[in-house]
């Protein structure tokens, strides 16, 4: 009968390598893992249980909330706040810190996270997810705005769960990048995906092309040479790829290669770019990075950025680290 590994065992047996660990962090994990069973149980259900379509709202961004974006944020905070391993949270949902409730204990970690990514396709039954990233902090403290905006270099873990045909979790605690699947029958991630690495070269690349007339020329550059296939420059062809979710985007970016591009447009030049750095572009780069990839803006390095706000949004282009590469050196070009 084949052993397999349990996500518990893989953490406590990793952990046990690093000296002075404590269990707290393995424990914060499994609250993690706790909340995304949940949602994964929610997002399976749909209809069923009347959870889908509008909630008549809108988010610190200004943008319409789904119900689910409401609910899977109330499971993360009310899994995560009352344990013990946490000094403070913060949600792409919420405008503010998030502060754990007096009458329970505070640890020495932050919690930030995305509680439902690609939350548009949750009515057409198309791939979300959660994304999350952990920080450490004092013991015992009241964090701060800035204990929160922090370089994405701090991390000390990062992963999202993909809610797709099976639920998969892919995790990084510096240490490589590993997949884990949600075996439903007996509820527990098991380990599915040890040691995911990016291909350094690739034919696949994934972008919003409605955008394209507001691109600058670096980026133009780019998709114009995939579009010319093996009659253009790079001598090969291109497939494109899209399913404006970015847990779904950088899974697939994980298990076969391409890149993924959501880059600075000249619609609006007081907004950096789509993505939040704290919920989405940190907690990638670092899985991307760790997996052998490549994470910019397409002017610098993501996991550099000193965040300057709770939600700042910053360009992205992320995955096979020749092609990023080669983006980021047509906008040094000019």
């Amino acid at each position: 009968m084949t052993k397999h590994v349990t996500l518990t065992q893989f953490i406590i047996e990793q952990q046990r390598e690093l000296p002075g660990v404590s269990g707290a962090f393995t424990s914060l994990l499994n609250d993690v893992v706790t909340a995304c069973k949940k949602i994964s149980n929610l997002v399976n259900r749909g209809n069923l249980i009347g959870v889908l379509g509008s909630a008549d709202s809108q988010n610190v961004q200004g943008e319409v909330q789904k119900k689910l974006d409401i609910i899977t944020n109330d499971i993360m905070v009310d899994a995560l706040n009352w344990t013990g391993h946490l000094a403070g949270m913060a949600s792409e949902e919420i405008d503010d810190i998030i502060s754990i409730p007096s009458q329970y204990p505070k640890g020495k970690y932050l919690a930030l996270f995305d509680p439902l990514d690609g939350s548009s396709n949750i009515d057409v039954n198309l791939a979300v997810g959660t994304i999350f990233s952990i920080l450490r902090c004092c013991e015992g403290v009241e964090p701060a705005l800035e204990d929160f905006l922090r370089k994405g270099s701090e991390q000390v873990c990062a992963g999202f769960v993909l809610y797709g045909p099976s639920t998969m979790m892919v995790l990084t605690t510096g240490q490589g990048v590993n997949g884990f699947t949600l075996d439903q029958a007996i509820g527990e991630f098991i380990l599915t995906h040890p040691n995911m690495t990016i291909p350094n070269d690739t034919n696949e690349f994934a972008i919003n092309m409605s955008n394209q007339r507001f691109w600058e020329p670096p980026v133009q550059r780019y998709i114009e040479e995939c579009l010319q296939g093996t009659e253009g420059l790079r001598k090969k062809d291109f497939n494109m790829r899209w399913v404006a979710s970015m847990v779904a985007e950088v899974y697939r970016i994980l298990t076969r290669g391409g890149v993924f591009l959501y880059p600075f447009d000249l619609r609006d030049p007081s907004r950096a770019g789509k993505l939040r750095i704290m919920y989405e572009a940190n907690p990638m780069a670092f899985i991307i990075e760790q997996a052998g990839g490549a994470c910019s803006t397409g002017r610098e390095r993501i996991l550099d950025i000193k965040p300057k706000g709770l939600h700042q949004r910053v360009p992205v282009i992320l995955g096979s680290k020749n092609e990023v590469e080669r983006i980021v050196g047509y906008h040094q070009e000019g």
